[in-house]
């Protein structure tokens, strides 16, 4: 279960095991924003700002469904993230 039906899986994109570097350019050209715990796009976001937007998700060790759960609650905010040009980075804990 995906937490919208635009919203994909690395594994179900077939990029399992990939670097970070193919993960983000794929994310530019395919106009995707980047969900994840990981603080090396943090870090690769701070650096090169976007494309691709992230998402950067403070919540240390849960659940895929606590994940799911983190981002429906903050929907809205998430969408007005994606309409502002200017910002490439949201943190949600």
């Amino acid at each position: 279960m995906g937490f919208s039906p635009d919203s994909f899986y690395i594994k179900t994109l077939g990029l399992t095991n990939t670097d970070d570097a193919e993960i983000w350019e794929y994310a530019t050209t395919n106009d995707f924003v980047i969900v994840s715990k990981d603080s090396d796009f943090h870090q690769r976001s701070l650096l090169y700002g976007h494309p691709p937007k992230f998402i950067y998700l403070r919540v240390g060790n849960c659940s895929t469904s606590k994940i799911v759960q983190v981002l429906q609650d903050e929907i809205d905010i998430i969408s007005q993230f994606g309409d502002r040009e200017a910002e490439s980075i949201l943190v949600l804990s």
